[in-house]
């Protein structure tokens, strides 16, 4: 069974040891430090010294025109891709191997695997870890019902909505237990009805977790909410083109939050931000 679950498996989730894992959902977050950091693509230069520290537990939320590295930045704080100048550190980590076993990476598409469960798909990376079958069922599935997916854990993919498989991908990003959540545009395949829906799910996931998170989006409104600081990135090569502070605490329906005087302020900020980014 663990061959078979190791062919296909995307690479963000094979990462793991052959011994039994203690991957945990409740990992402490992590402090994040970047400093000047700069990254190619053969004569294509991406990002320009980009500095970002992190405080753990805090979400930041990363804006930027189509194409300004923003997928790049999540890759190498993961240390899925070498930099060639600067520092990045997870807490006292700063080797990329290390900090790939700190970070957990959630890319755009769900990969959920269509031949196992949705019970199955959330705790394969407990799984990869080396976790019996049946312990990693009960200990993802003890998160199905704070994460709206009660009822469904003998659900395929197939049989499963797009927020539902989001739901999914998230608890299995969740169950590698690391304290630092990399999370690229988790919502962009999802309507807009939908969206907002899982925008009012993730914030108060993120309200009851103690994770570090980056969350990459091209959602201006998605970032403003779901964060605590966004980070506005110029277009290629990336830098940081404004440092936006969202206020606390927001009120906790996402209708009012986002139709509230202050938050429109800092909507328009974010929007006109960009629009000199992108120049």
């Amino acid at each position: 069974m663990l061959t078979r679950l190791r062919e296909g498996t995307p690479d963000a989730v094979r990462e793991g040891r052959d011994e039994p894992g203690t991957a945990a959902p409740d990992a402490v977050g992590a402090p994040l430090r970047i400093e000047a950091l700069s990254h190619s693509y053969g004569e294509l230069r991406a990002i320009e010294r980009v500095d970002l520290e992190v405080e753990a537990g805090e979400v930041v939320g990363i804006v930027g025109p189509s194409g300004c590295g923003k997928t790049t930045l999540l890759e190498l704080v993961a240390g899925l891709r070498p930099a060639d100048a600067g520092a990045i550190s997870v807490g006292a980590t700063t080797e990329a191997r290390e900090r790939l076993g700190r970070c957990a990476y959630m890319p755009q598409r769900d990969l959920l695997l269509p031949w196992l469960s949705a019970l199955d798909n959330a705790g394969l990376a407990l799984r990869i870890a080396g976790v019996r079958p049946q312990e990693a069922r009960q200990r993802a599935g003890a998160h199905f019902e704070r994460l709206g997916l009660q009822g469904f854990e003998s659900a395929r993919p197939a049989k499963l909505s797009g927020g539902m498989r989001q739901r999914v991908a998230f608890l299995r990003t969740l169950m590698a237990g690391r304290p630092v959540l990399l999370l690229d545009e988790p919502f962009a395949s999802l309507d807009a009805i939908t969206r907002a829906e899982m925008q009012s799910w993730l914030a108060s996931v993120l309200r009851d977790d103690r994770h570090t998170v980056l969350l990459v989006t091209h959602d201006v409104e998605e970032a403003l909410y779901l964060s605590d600081r966004v980070l506005v990135l110029s277009s290629r090569p990336a830098r940081v083109a404004d440092r936006i502070e969202i206020a606390r605490p927001r009120a906790p329906d996402r209708a009012a939050a986002v139709t509230s005087p202050e938050f429109t302020g800092l909507r328009e900020r974010a929007l006109r931000s960009l629009t000199e980014a992108a120049q």
